[in-house]
């Protein structure tokens, strides 16, 4: 899936998504499946929506492929297409290539600039790695 608009000055979900769309994902991410309805009261903690936005917001989030729906009855079902975990990796990994793409050495560059105050295991990782494809090209 293709999110559009990644939105750098954001955090989190919210350079994904708009702040709605995300509240209403990590409620799906927690329960996996709900109704329109359920999904209100998820929300409904921070503060009161109404139901026909809360509903807008959900289909249009079928329609970029994020959610699916189901009916069961007259109830309708919504769950995501992929984990949490699952959509971070994607997205992260669309975002770092198509950087790469326009950008080329530079965001390499950059990225190993940032390495100075990862985790050193996180630097381990990367070593590994470059090792594998050093291997690979041999």
């Amino acid at each position: 899936m293709d999110i559009k608009n990644f939105k750098y000055d954001e955090v989190g979900l919210n350079r994904f998504f708009g702040p709605l769309e995300a509240s209403i994902m990590e409620c799906l991410w927690q329960k996996n499946e709900l109704s329109i309805k359920a999904v209100q009261q998820c929300l409904e903690k921070d503060k009161p929506l109404n139901f026909n936005t809360v509903m807008t917001v959900m289909n249009r989030l079928v329609e970029k492929g994020v959610l699916e729906k189901r009916s069961e009855g007259r109830l309708s079902l919504f769950h995501p297409v992929q984990s949490k975990e699952e959509f971070l990796e994607e997205q992260s990994k669309k975002l770092t290539e198509n950087l790469l793409d326009e950008f080329g050495g530079a965001v390499i560059s950059h990225m190993l600039d940032a390495m100075e105050d990862a985790d050193p295991s996180l630097i381990e990782k990367l070593e590994r790695k470059i090792q594998s494809l050093k291997k690979g090209k041999l």
